[in-house]
C-alpha cells in the first residue's frame, strides 16, 4: 500500500524545516568518517595506554586491523531495568572475539529511577538526567578508540541521553542492546486501587508496602507501559534494536543470544566492514516519523514528546508539536496496555507485540519502511521473530495475528481510530495531553481553577477534604527553568479519587507526568512556563479555565491575561539539597519544552 499521505507530508514538513541544520550535520558527520578508524591517528603512547588493562585482547588491539567496540553502559544495581547490564560485558567481549574484534567498556553513565525519586526532590534532578547522560557518554567515546558504539540502557531519561550520544558520535555505528522487562507481578489495576484506597485514608502503610513490593520483585523493566517500555519500543520502530529484542526477559537464553548477536552485528556495520551504516545515517526524518508513529499506535508516553525533539536536534532534525498531533490524527490505537489498559508488556509481547503491530502499520501505510536499520534494509526485518535453534538466535516470519484482541488489535478494527495524543493550545500557551487512557467524558471540562505552587500542597488541600467541586488543578513553577520540569505523577491517585467521587477534575501544569499515569485528564508541558512569565503565571484563582481535548484548546475564559502581571514565586529553595547545587548552569541555560527542554542540543 502506498505511503498515507499525511504521513507522508509531515515527513516531508520534517525534512524541509531541517534543511539548514540537517545538511551541515551530515557533512560533519561524513568529514569524520572519511578520516577511517581514529586508533590509526593515536600515537603510540596513546594506544599503550588505551590498551593496557585489556589482557588477551591487548596484542590484537595493537597489531591488528580489526573492529573495536565501545560499550557505554547504564547499570547499576538499584535500578531493576539496568542490573542485568551487570553480565553484558562479557558476553560482548566474548562474542566479539569470536568475530574477529575486540571490545571495551568505554564509560558509565547514570541512570535514575524515577519510582524511587517520584513525589521526592531528587525527580528535580531526573530530566536533566538526560543531558547527564548524553555528556557522559562523548566523554567515554572522546577517547577515538571505538569504531562502533553499543549501548546499553533502557528507562526514562537514558536511552534518550544515549540517543543523543549516538547521534553526536553519528559517524561510527550504534547498537542499541536492551536488558528486557521483569516478569509479571501484582497485576498494574491492582497496584493502582490499592495506590488510591492509601490515598484516600482507607488502609495503611503496610498493605501498600506489601503490594509496591509484589509488583516490583525483580531484575527488569517495571512492566507497566510508561516511558521505559516506550522507549524499547521507539528503538525498535527506528531500527536501533535488533528485531524482536524489546520484551525478552532478562537473564533466559533468548535474552543472552540477543546481546550476542547484537555485539556480532555492530562488528559487521563497521567502517571496516562490507555493510558500514553509521548511526547518522539510520537516525534520520524517516526515523523519527517512524518512532511517532509507533508512540501514538501503542499510546506511549508523554515524556517521548519532550524527548524525541531534543534526541532529533542532536541528529540536526527539528520536530514540532504539530508533527506529533498530525501524525496522532491519522495512527490508530492498537495496543491497551497498562495504564491504557489491563495488560502488561509481557501480555502484550505474548498477543503478538511489535513484530504484529508493525507489519501492520507497514501493510496500511502508515510506516516508512525504506529506511536503514542497524539489522538491514527496511523494517520488515522487523515483523520477523527471533527464537533460539541450537543455541543461536535466528529469525522467523511471524504468524501477521493479535492471539489476543483486548490487547492487540489491527489497524482496521482498532481501540481507537487514532492515537493518544492531543496537541492544546490557547491562550494559555501550548501544552498536551495524553488521552488515551482517559474516558471520553473526561476529555473536556470547564471549571474553576485552583493554583498551587508545590505538588505538596495539592496532596494537603485533597486529604483535608477542601476540592468539592469540578476544579482545575493548575500546580505552576514547575517547569525545566523553575525546578527541573519533575514528573507530578504522585499525584495520579489524589486526583482519581476525586474523579471516582463524581467530580470533574483535570490537571494543568509546566511540569510532567509520568508515563504511567492515566486516568486523570492532565495538560501537561505548558509553555510558556510560569518561570518564563507564560500565560499559566498569570492566573488567579477561580478563573474558569476550559480544557478541551476535542478542540485542542486550553483558554482561561472570560479574562484578558494580558492585563495582569505575572505571577512570582520564591524558587530559592530549589536551588540546593540533594545535589541541586550542581544544576543552577542547566535551570539558567535549558531550552523550551517545546524544543525538547535541552541544555546540550
Amino acid at each position: 500500500m502506498p505511503l498515507n499521505a499525511t504521513i507522508a507530508e509531515v515527513t516531508e514538513r520534517i525534512v524541509a524545516r531541517s534543511r539548514e541544520t540537517r545538511g551541515p550535520y551530515l557533512d560533519r558527520m561524513a568529514r569524520a568518517a572519511d578520516e577511517g578508524p581514529k586508533r590509526a591517528h593515536l600515537t603510540c603512547g596513546n594506544q599503550a595506554h588505551a590498551y593496557a588493562a585489556m589482557g588477551e585482547d591487548q596484542e590484537a588491539l595493537a597489531t591488528s586491523r580489526q573492529p573495536n567496540l565501545g560499550i557505554i553502559t547504564a547499570y547499576n544495581d538499584m535500578l531493576s531495568a539496568h542490573q542485568p547490564f551487570e553480565r553484558f560485558p562479557g558476553l560482548i567481549r566474548d562474542a566479539a572475539r569470536k568475530a574477529g574484534a575486540t571490545a571495551q567498556v568505554a564509560g558509565g553513565v547514570p541512570a535514575m529511577c524515577d519510582g524511587v525519586t517520584q513525589g521526592q526532590v531528587g525527580m528535580e534532578l531526573s530530566l536533566f538526567s538526560r543531558d547527564v547522560i548524553a555528556l557522559a557518554a562523548g566523554v567515554g567515546l572522546s577517547h577515538n578508540t571505538y569504531d562502533a558504539a553499543l549501548y546499553l540502557g533502557v528507562c526514562d531519561k537514558i536511552v534518550p541521553g544515549l540517543v543523543i550520544a549516538a547521534a553526536t558520535f553519528g559517524y561510527i555505528p550504534a547498537v542499541f542492546l536492551p536488558a528486557g522487562p521483569m516478569t509479571s507481578g501484582l497485576p498494574n489495576d491492582e497496584k493502582s486501587a490499592i495506590r488510591q484506597r492509601f490515598a484516600a485514608g482507607e488502609i495503611g502503610r503496610d498493605e501498600l508496602m506489601k503490594a509496591e513490593m509484589a509488583s516490583y520483585h525483580g531484575p527488569g523493566t517495571c512492566t507497566f507501559y510508561g516511558t521505559a517500555n516506550t522507549n524499547q519500543m521507539l528503538m525498535e520502530f527506528m531500527g536501533l534494536h535488533l528485531p524482536g529484542a524489546s520484551f525478552v526477559n532478562p537473564n533466559t537464553p533468548l535474552r543472552d543470544a540477543l546481546t550476542i548477536a547484537g555485539a556480532t552485528r555492530a562488528t559487521e556495520i563497521t567502517a571496516m566492514g562490507n555493510e558500514y551504516r553509521p548511526a547518522s545515517q539510520v537516525l534520520d526524518e524517516k526515523a523519527f516519523v517512524n518512532g511517532i508513529v509507533g508512540l501514538m499506535a501503542t499510546g506511549g508516553s508523554t515524556n517521548l514528546i519532550i524527548h524525541l525533539p531534543a534526541m532529533a536536534r542532536a541528529a540536526g532534525i527539528q520536530l514540532d508539536l504539530e508533527d506529533f498531533s498530525d501524525i496522532s490524527s491519522v495512527t490508530p490505537q492498537m495496543a491497551k496496555v497498562y495504564p491504557n489498559g489491563l495488560a502488561d508488556v509481557n501480555h502484550f509481547h505474548a498477543a503478538g507485540g511489535l513484530s504484529y503491530m508493525i507489519g501492520e502499520l507497514l501493510e496500511n501505510g502508515l510506516l516508512h519502511d525504506d529506511t536503514l536499520t542497524v539489522a538491514g534494509e527496511g523494517l520488515h526485518d522487523y515483523t520477523k521473530e527471533p527464537v533460539l535453534e541450537n543455541g543461536e538466535v535466528v529469525w522467523r516470519e511471524s504468524d501477521g495475528k493479535s492471539h489476543n484482541d483486548k490487547i492487540l488489535r489491527p489497524v482496521s478494527d482498532p481501540f481507537k481510530a487514532t492515537g493518544g495524543l492531543a496537541d492544546l493550545n490557547g491562550n494559555l500557551g501550548r501544552g498536551v495531553m495524553k488521552v488515551s487512557a482517559v474516558k471520553p467524558e473526561h476529555h473536556v471540562i470547564e471549571a474553576p481553577c485552583r493554583i498551587f505552587h508545590d505538588q505538596a500542597d495539592v496532596k494537603k488541600a485533597a486529604q483535608n477534604k477542601e476540592i468539592t467541586e469540578d476544579t482545575v488543578v493548575v500546580v505552576r513553577f514547575q517547569g525545566p527553568r523553575a525546578n527541573g520540569m519533575p514528573e507530578l505523577h504522585s499525584l495520579t491517585p489524589v486526583l482519581a479519587n476525586l474523579l471516582d467521587k463524581g467530580l470533574k477534575v483535570a490537571l494543568m501544569t509546566d511540569g510532567r507526568m509520568s508515563g504511567a499515569s492515566g486516568k486523570v485528564p492532565a495538560a501537561i508541558h505548558v509553555c510558556p512556563e510560569a518561570a518564563d512569565g507564560g500565560p499559566i503565571s498569570r492566573l488567579r484563582d477561580g478563573d474558569i479555565v476550559r480544557i478541551d481535548a476535542q478542540a485542542g484548546t486550553i483558554e482561561a475564559v472570560g479574562v484578558d491575561l494580558d492585563t495582569r502581571e505575572p505571577a512570582s514565586a520564591d524558587l530559592s529553595d530549589n536551588g540546593h539539597g540533594v545535589g541541586r547545587e550542581l544544576f543552577e548552569v542547566f535551570r539558567r541555560n535549558v531550552g523550551l519544552a517545546t524544543h525538547g527542554a535541552g541544555v546540550v542540543v
